[in-house]
C-alpha cells in the first residue's frame, strides 16, 4: 500500500495535508461500522487498512515494522498475563473484562 501510494504521490496525486488523510480515516470508520454484508464489510475493511497505510507513509513510518512491533508487544503483554494467573492459581478465561483489562493495565505499566 505504501509503495502504490507513494507512486500516486509522485505525480502530485495526494493529500494535501495529513490532517486530512486523519479525517478519511474518520471516514471510513464510519463507513465499515454501517457496513451490512460480510462483502461490504470486507471492502470497507480494505479502504480503512488502505488509508491507515497512507497515515503512516506520511509520518515516515514503515508500516510493516510498526505492525510488527505492536504485535511483539500485544505478546509479550499477553504472556505476562498467562504468568501473573498461573502463579495466582486463576485461569486467565475465569476472569471478568474488567480483571483481564486490569491485568492488561498492569502489563502495560510493567513492561512500557
Amino acid at each position: 500500500s505504501q509503495s502504490v501510494q507513494r507512486r500516486a504521490a509522485a505525480v502530485g496525486f495526494d493529500w494535501e495535508d495529513a490532517d486530512d488523510i486523519l479525517d478519511k480515516l474518520v471516514e471510513e470508520v464510519a463507513e465499515i461500522k454501517r457496513a451490512s454484508s460480510p462483502e461490504e464489510r470486507a471492502r470497507e475493511f480494505g479502504d480503512l487498512l488502505f488509508t491507515l497505510a497512507n497515515i503512516a507513509r506520511r509520518l515516515d513510518i514503515d508500516l510493516e515494522t510498526a505492525l510488527r512491533s505492536a504485535n511483539q508487544r500485544f505478546c509479550q503483554r499477553f504472556r505476562y498475563m498467562e504468568q501473573v494467573c498461573r502463579e495466582r492459581g486463576v485461569e486467565l478465561s475465569s476472569l471478568s473484562l474488567d480483571e483481564q483489562n486490569s491485568l492488561w493495565e498492569e502489563a502495560k505499566a510493567k513492561l512500557k
